[in-house]
């Protein structure tokens, strides 16, 4: 079963999301940046969502993470949750 680790930043509107992406494509502290800004629970921990395996999030996140390269940041990505800007960790096979 194919895992991955990402970590994410989910905001409520794509406008706000743009503008995080644009702080992150300066040199803005990914981390830093969700403890701050993320309206998801894992902010707290910089945005971080641990290992998980494909089919665990929902299908436009997972989408994202498993075909997208990594270390880079993608979005804003549309969910019924909100935008979320994700950077992709690891993947495995």
């Amino acid at each position: 079963m194919a895992t991955a680790s990402a970590v994410h930043i989910l905001v409520k509107t794509e406008e706000e999301a743009v503008k995080l992406k644009e702080k992150l494509a300066k040199g803005a502290d990914f981390a830093l940046l969700a403890k701050k800004h993320s309206i998801c629970p894992s902010g707290k921990r910089g945005g971080d969502l641990g290992e998980f395996r494909r089919g665990q999030m929902v299908k436009a996140f997972d989408q994202v993470v498993f075909t997208k390269s990594l270390y880079k940041v993608h979005g804003p990505v549309k969910t019924q949750f909100g935008f979320h800007l994700i950077k992709i960790l690891y993947r495995n096979k």
